[in-house]
């Protein structure tokens, strides 16, 4: 019973005090439309009365609408960062493939500014792969019987001789490295026409043998192929002369072998051999 007379007088109450938030709502509304001096006047004294009350008022909500404006500028810079982060990620995964393709592009051109004496022909090739091996050293070539490819032929790449042909098929050639143990080429010096081997020895620089006066020899003195027995064509950069810490005389190939992609193999218009394919070192079938 109290619970039900208490709603009854709050429901009481509510009415009158309705209709009396109506009526001073009704009267502002008319205070502020009616234009004379009087009102103008009573105007004037409430706008006065009642702006230092709401500045206070109005403060939080300018923080608030400041606080919302940030928040807005904040997420949309996370989302542009975001955007840039992955377009960054893009460009690195391109600027990979450009260096890459600028690295092809570069031995390319090194083939391509390689001078050749005029009895030669030539054939570009792309290595397929290597031995991968320390005891073995060479690597696949995508050219091979129907591009005109010959056992003994050299192969050069934009810089100097990196090896020779040893086993053609069809359509691939092994290309036996300089460095490998099997290969032994008939070089000269220019600079004082001395004559000798050089020979693989499955490490990086291969030995220069059977020079006939070696105190005529220098560090950094360049080495070409001789011709000699018609193996190679004459005058093929092969690199500088350096000595080991045993006083060897070793050849620094000028040919770069830890990125070799692109190979030019070069064959003799025509060329007197007295020799037969399975008489070069290292020949194997293929």
């Amino acid at each position: 019973m109290a619970s039900k007379s208490k709603h009854h007088r709050s429901k009481s109450w509510s009415f009158p005090i309705t209709v009396m938030v109506f009526i001073c709502l009704a009267a502002i509304f008319i205070l502020w439309r009616v234009d004379n001096t009087r009102t103008e006047l009573v105007r004037t004294k409430i706008i006065d009365f009642v702006s230092p009350i709401t500045k206070p008022l109005n403060y939080p909500i300018k923080v608030v609408g400041e606080f919302t404006k940030y928040f807005e500028v904040y997420s949309s810079l996370l989302e542009e960062n975001k955007d840039l982060k992955r377009a960054l990620q893009n460009m690195a995964v391109w600027k990979e493939k450009a260096l890459q393709l600028e690295q092809k592009n570069a031995q390319l051109r090194a083939l391509n500014n390689v001078k050749l004496s005029a009895d030669l022909t030539w054939v570009t090739g792309e290595i397929m792969a290597d031995s991968g091996s320390p005891f073995y050293q060479s690597g696949i070539v995508n050219i091979g019987l129907k591009d005109g490819i010959k056992n003994g032929s050299a192969a050069v790449d934009g810089l100097g001789l990196v090896g020779r042909i040893s086993g053609v098929g069809q359509n691939v050639a092994r290309v036996l490295f300089l460095t490998d143990i099997s290969s032994a080429i008939p070089v000269k010096i220019k600079r004082n026409n001395q004559k000798g081997i050089l020979i693989g020895d499955n490490s990086p620089y291969p030995v220069l043998e059977f020079v006939e006066e070696k105190a005529l020899l220098n560090i950094g003195d360049r080495v070409f192929t001789s011709g000699d027995g018609h193996v190679f064509p004459s005058d093929i950069l092969i690199g500088n002369i350096l000595i080991d810490e045993r006083k060897k005389l070793r050849v620094k190939p000028i040919a770069n072998f830890e990125s070799l992609e692109f190979l030019r193999v070069l064959n003799a218009r025509k060329i007197s051999t007295d020799w037969e394919e399975s008489e070069l070192v290292g020949m194997a079938p293929f």
